[in-house]
């Protein structure tokens, strides 16, 4: 039995997954596993996508990295899909949404997305395909919705999931007494 949580932090690009796990890191002691870091370090990888630039996972060959560690608990998992990550190892996946197109428009702009990337994640963002694909995959109880589109989003929706962690943490000392 894990005494700490794993939490999937999720989202389109851009929406501030990164930001919120190392803010999440230093509030909770749960450490940062960034996925795509994961996945270049431990050569994950099937091919490269050629029209959208970037690499294209082997999800058998990432979960196998990372299955020993995750397990453990006690990871914020960043990633911009959550799907393929098996019920049992997640105790919460938090959804992070930007609801304006422009403020999303600019962060990806501001990294260098081309057209067909950058319009590729907008898409993904309007019509809250993440969120479905969180809500499909996980109990309801499990996911939660939340917008990060200021800064001070990133303030109250770290202190709602760390309030949430320590929540986990106590349930789970009571539950081995």
């Amino acid at each position: 039995m894990r005494t700490f949580p794993n939490v999937i932090i999720t989202g389109t690009p851009g929406v501030g997954k990164t930001v919120h796990c190392e803010q999440l890191a230093q509030e909770t002691g749960l450490r940062h596993l960034s996925i795509n870091q994961v996945a270049k370090d431990r050569h994950c990888y099937e091919t490269y996508d050629q029209e959208l630039e970037t690499w294209v996972v082997d999800e058998d060959k990432l979960l196998d990295a990372i299955e020993d560690e995750v397990l453990q608990g006690g990871y914020l998992i960043d990633w911009h899909a959550c799907d393929l990550f098996p019920k049992s190892w997640v105790d919460l996946v938090v959804v992070l949404r930007c609801p304006s197109t422009s403020v999303l428009y600019d962060r990806l702009s501001t990294r260098g997305y081309h057209e067909v990337k950058l319009q590729e994640n907008l898409d993904a963002e309007i019509f809250g395909v993440l969120l479905e694909e969180a809500r499909d995959a996980f109990d309801e109880e499990a996911v939660v919705e939340l917008n990060s589109e200021k800064d001070d989003d990133v303030e109250s929706n770290c202190a709602r999931i760390s309030t949430w962690v320590e929540s986990w943490k106590r349930a789970q000392s009571e539950n081995t007494v």
